[in-house]
């Protein structure tokens, strides 16, 4: 097999916290936070872990990485070999109305940004909630979230970029 440039630390930042609010016309908002009519506790959302996918080498036919939210299992496809490192999920905390129910949205992809203009893509990102996550008696909810990156045989380097969180109350 033979291999081109080894792939160097693969991070998808998950990005500032974003959190929408229902009703633009309830309570004025603040900053990474969101209230709806019938909670008075704005939400926080903090990413706690960023989603690392570790090192790699990719070969000529490129090949991809998967890193699952439940397991945290790395599954490398294709013309890919591994390097080492810890690969990680990411790991995001909100914090809001104690019992409320939550819509946590992922964006279907995210591309990141290598050197010299190169780009590599995280799809596939997905979260270990439940279908209808619940914050806690203690108004904190805590969930990982992790996704597949494509890498093309000739996008070799350090990939970053942000992964934007939604979170609103239902």
């Amino acid at each position: 097999m033979k291999l081109r440039l080894a792939l160097g630390l693969l991070l998808a930042l998950a990005g500032p916290p974003v959190a929408a609010a229902p009703c633009l016309l309830c309570a004025a908002d603040t900053p990474g936070a969101a209230r709806s009519r019938d909670t008075a506790v704005p939400l926080r959302v903090e990413v706690e872990t960023r989603l690392d996918m570790g090192r790699i080498a990719v070969g000529a036919r490129g090949g991809e990485v998967e890193v699952d939210p439940v397991t945290g299992a790395r599954r490398l496809r294709g013309d890919v070999v591994d390097l080492g490192g810890f690969a990680l999920t990411g790991t995001v905390t909100v914090r809001g109305e104690p019992g409320a129910e939550v819509r946590v949205i992922l964006p279907a992809s995210v591309d990141l940004e290598g050197g010299h203009g190169r780009t590599a893509r995280v799809t596939d990102l997905i979260t270990d909630l439940s279908a209808a996550p619940r914050l806690g008696p203690d108004g904190r909810l805590i969930f990982r979230f992790g996704g597949r990156l494509q890498i093309a045989g000739l996008d070799d380097g350090d990939y970053r970029g942000r992964i934007p969180v939604t979170v609103e109350y239902q």
